[in-house]
């Protein structure tokens, strides 16, 4: 197995335990994330949101949470996984089942420098947020509500978890 994909078992393991120490371990310090509700930049700024999201699944869903991890596969520059995660999603208590699909880039220290996630987000505003989300998950108003959402919340966390 090529080192970059043993990062990536590293980091869906520790995933699955909620282990967001480990997690950050495996981002380069100039990292960057994005998905359908974050746009991250700096491995403060990701590490804080996988914080801030398994916090919340110990705190409101560890009853619910699992994650399957599969098609695991890098090379000396990228890599890939498929994972899905069924959860209970905090805001709303709603149980979720997410299929998403990483694609990530490394540097020569074998850190990821890029990680995107990519899900359907129509498939998901459905499950977590009911009604609302069936009937404008495909639009770019309820998607950009969420980012915002988002993007306050990990603010929000990170400025109380500083010492």
């Amino acid at each position: 197995m090529h080192p970059n994909a043993q990062t990536l078992q590293t980091f869906y393991a520790a995933f699955a335990q909620l282990d967001a120490d480990t997690m950050a371990s495996c981002y380069a310090p100039d990292a960057q994330f994005d998905d359908e509700a974050f746009s991250l930049r700096g491995r403060d700024e990701v590490a804080g949101m996988w914080r801030m999201l398994c916090e919340a699944t110990k705190a409101k869903g560890r009853d619910v949470w699992r994650l399957e991890a599969t098609g695991i596969a890098a090379d000396a520059n990228g890599g890939q996984a498929h994972w899905e995660a069924w959860y209970r999603f905090s805001a709303t208590g709603r149980l979720v089942h997410n299929v998403i699909d990483g694609t990530f880039e490394f540097n020569p220290q074998g850190l990821i420098t890029r990680h995107r996630d990519r899900f359907s987000f129509w498939a998901w505003s459905r499950q977590a947020l009911g009604t609302p989300g069936l009937l404008l998950g495909w639009s770019g108003f309820l998607r950009n509500k969420v980012r915002t959402t988002a993007a306050g919340n990990l603010r929000r966390f990170m400025g109380s978890t500083k010492a």
